[in-house]
């Protein structure tokens, strides 16, 4: 069974820093786009930012443009998201998704998604 598994997630202050990760298993990692949404609740999924496959191209929402990094290991599988002076509305549930194919942005073309992590940032 294919899985994508985050990890990171927790409760910080407003300012601090906070990485999550996600590893995937059971599946080739090099030709999968990959993907970070957040999630509120009641909201649908947004996306925070997106990679390709070789990871030289980079996309991030407007909203965290500056403070939040993503970035890729293909050798050791993994994604992670590097998050700077976080904000009280960064707060959500964070979702690791991947998809053969582009790195696209709505949410409906990605059709591998994790569990999910929750990230709740207090001011």
């Amino acid at each position: 069974q294919v899985q994508l598994i985050e990890s990171g997630g927790g409760p910080v202050q407003a300012g601090a820093s906070l990485n999550v990760s996600c590893a995937v298993y059971r599946l080739p990692f090099a030709p999968l786009a990959m993907a970070w949404f957040r999630q509120t609740p009641g909201k649908e999924r947004d996306l925070v930012a997106r990679i390709n496959r070789s990871g030289n191209l980079k996309n991030y929402a407007d909203s965290v443009k500056g403070r939040f990094t993503i970035s890729r290991d293909n050798a050791k599988k993994t994604m992670t998201l590097q998050m700077n002076s976080l904000k009280p509305e960064d707060t959500g549930v964070y979702y690791c998704a991947a998809t053969n194919g582009n790195y696209y942005t709505r949410e409906r073309d990605y059709d591998i998604w994790g569990q999910g992590t929750q990230v709740t940032v207090s001011s």
